[in-house]
């Protein structure tokens, strides 16, 4: 299975036109561009990474393809979420993409921490839509990627009540990526 792909397919179904996504790690912004063709020209993509060659990769990536005016690249931790986010656009957030991890063809001993992703998901959970939806990709197989995917599957466990759940994994292989796809349920808004 090619979890990026699986991801952007379970995403696509629940990012109505004109509606507001973020890319919580923008990297080299193939999400961010895949985002903004769902949300189309009069939506809303929020683009964060903490480093700034990934934020200049994808501001490029997506004003190639005629998006500038759509994806908001922003070069912030995604704990600090809440900072970026319009206040018109919180609690109307249809779906947020996670790829954890470090930059793809980068330095790799950069990568995101367990620490500031449960932040970050605090953060998106408080802003999320009724019914809208997380994915959350992780990779177990660099130093830090298995205890990040620890700390993210306990911080989902810890929220099961409120979200349908699903967990995509390959079994046969140990070193396999996890996709987690997480839907709100519309009454678990808690405020």
């Amino acid at each position: 299975m090619h979890f990026t792909m699986e991801a952007q397919k379970r995403c696509r179904a629940s990012i109505p036109d004109a509606s507001i996504a973020i890319d919580m790690t923008a990297g080299n912004g193939f999400d961010s561009l895949f985002l903004a063709q769902c949300v189309g020209s009069q939506g809303t993509v929020y683009a964060l990474d903490l480093q700034a060659e990934a934020v200049a990769k994808t501001a490029l990536r997506v004003a190639e393809a005629g998006y500038a005016s759509v994806v908001r690249c922003i070069h912030a931790d995604h704990a600090d979420l809440a900072n970026h986010v319009s206040l018109e656009h919180r609690g109307n957030i249809s779906c947020a993409m996670f790829n954890l991890g470090y930059l793809p063809f980068s330095d790799k001993s950069v990568v995101t921490q367990a620490s500031t992703t449960l932040r970050a998901l605090d953060a998106l959970e408080a802003i999320l839509a009724p019914a809208g939806l997380i994915s959350i990709l992780s990779y177990v197989g660099h130093p830090t990627g298995l205890q990040e995917s620890q700390a993210v599957e306990g911080w989902i466990a810890r929220r099961a009540s409120r979200y349908n759940i699903e967990r995509l994994v390959d079994e046969s292989n140990l070193a396999s990526p996890i996709l987690w796809l997480m839907r709100r349920h519309s009454e678990a808004i808690e405020n």
